[in-house]
């Protein structure tokens, strides 16, 4: 009898409840928690309130869970050095640990966006031209902007909570904008900031598990919704929906991605003494077909995931293990034929101020669609109430966007809370 293995997997939103749902399938699996988790990952394992970013409570718990594999969701303690504190610990205690998830070298990859240009640069991973600026060189950033056409993009070098970003459309605002990035708009994120050439096509995200050893597979890829207003529209969110595949996502295009951006990936990462184990995940821009990097992150992405886990048709477990044990050897990833359609429910206000403690009522395990909890809680009485400003992600599969989508919409329209909001048109655009 194959034997099991015990795992913490580190966070709280709709990523997490859906890796948690897929894990939790596993024939491989012990003992299972999330750390915090949600209302609704209970479901699937036992929540433990601890923030990820306590390396001293994390570790206490994979003392007292005899853990064998950490699984980390987000992105903030990998950039602060999980890693590092957590094999640290363990050696010192003579406990053999597997941990999902790269070092603080590898989480530059999205802790700094010049990190990340810069080794593109270095690997010839084709990406939009750059500048990178602090206070000392803003008159060449100056330059630099008047050097590219409308619109101008900013970045924060730092982590800024998925808000770092800014398209402006007039060169003298763009100036402005760059001045009060540089004196602290986002925090220390912005001490730094990179400013892009706007590339023009359609994005989507590409998923990559690698064990650091050169090995990796790619799974199904994705396309997210950021803009809160149906047509897209209105203000950037943490995401809205998702489709998984976009059609545009060919072989042709996926050969491509492989070849000129994820090979030269793993292999510079090796190049560079850099032991990543964990997701890597692509977020991409197709311009004519040809697929340009926009961004790397160093886990999954949200609300992606709640899409692309539906699709795994085979045991994700034991691929984990392998990767964080520096060896997928002959692992492989199965992917479900159909189509899964991710749309999300938001509190009303969202991506601005928002309530929290709204109660949620209705069907949340319908019959047709899986329902992710993201921003969710269990209160005093025992209902589930809204804690976050995306609040649930209903996901369904289909032969085709259309009819997933459907299911998903039908989904959302059995549950309430007040407030509540969801886009109508998600994978509108690709058909």
């Amino acid at each position: 009898m194959t034997p099991t293995i015990n795992v913490l997997l580190l966070g709280s939103g709709g990523r997490e409840s859906a890796i948690a749902w897929k894990l939790s399938q596993s024939p491989r699996m012990g003992k299972f928690f999330i750390a915090p988790g949600n209302a609704g990952t209970s479901d699937f394992g036992t929540n433990l309130n601890i923030k990820p970013t306590d390396f001293d409570a994390v570790y206490a718990a994979v003392k007292e869970n005899d853990i064998d594999l950490v699984v980390a969701g987000n992105e903030d303690p990998l950039v602060a050095g999980l890693r590092e504190s957590l094999e640290a610990k363990a050696a010192a205690d003579g406990r053999k640990l597997l941990i999902m998830g790269p070092g603080a070298a590898g989480a530059a990859l999205e802790g700094s966006k010049d990190f990340a240009k810069a080794f593109m640069g270095r690997h010839e991973i084709p990406t939009a031209r750059y500048f990178t600026v602090t206070e000392a060189n803003v008159a060449e950033g100056d330059a630099f902007l008047e050097s590219l056409k409308a619109p101008y993009v900013l970045k924060a070098d730092g982590l800024a909570a998925g808000k770092g970003v800014l398209i402006i459309d007039n060169l003298d605002e763009a100036r402005r904008s760059l001045r009060e990035m540089l004196a602290g708009q986002f925090g220390k994120a912005s001490a730094k900031v990179v400013i892009e050439e706007f590339l023009t096509g359609i994005e989507c995200s590409v998923f990559v598990v690698t064990d650091g050893k050169g090995g990796y597979l790619v799974l199904p890829p994705a396309k997210d919704y950021k803009r809160v207003g149906e047509g897209d529209t209105g203000l950037n969110t943490g995401g809205m929906g998702s489709v998984c595949p976009p059609p545009f996502c060919t072989d042709e295009f996926m050969a491509k991605v492989d070849e000129r951006i994820i090979k030269p990936t793993v292999e510079g990462l090796i190049k560079e003494g850099i032991d990543y184990r964990g997701f890597i995940f692509l977020g991409l821009i197709s311009c004519g077909g040809e697929p340009y990097v926009i961004e790397y992150n160093v886990r999954m992405g949200d609300p992606e995931t709640e899409s692309v886990m539906p699709r795994i048709a085979s045991d994700l477990l034991p691929v984990l293990e392998a990767a964080a044990a520096g060896h997928l050897g002959d692992a492989t990833v199965e992917a479900d034929p159909r189509t899964t359609v991710a749309v999300m429910a938001v509190s009303g206000g969202y991506p601005g101020d928002y309530a929290k403690g709204k109660k949620i009522t209705g069907e949340l395990r319908p019959a047709d669609s899986i329902v992710f909890h993201a921003g969710t809680r269990t209160s005093a009485e025992g209902d589930i109430e809204t804690a976050g400003g995306r609040v649930l992600a209903a996901v369904s599969y289909g032969d085709s966007i259309e009819d997933a989508a459907a299911k998903s919409y039908k989904a959302l329209a059995d549950i309430k809370f007040d407030g509540m909001y969801f886009r109508r048109d998600i994978g509108k655009d690709l058909l």
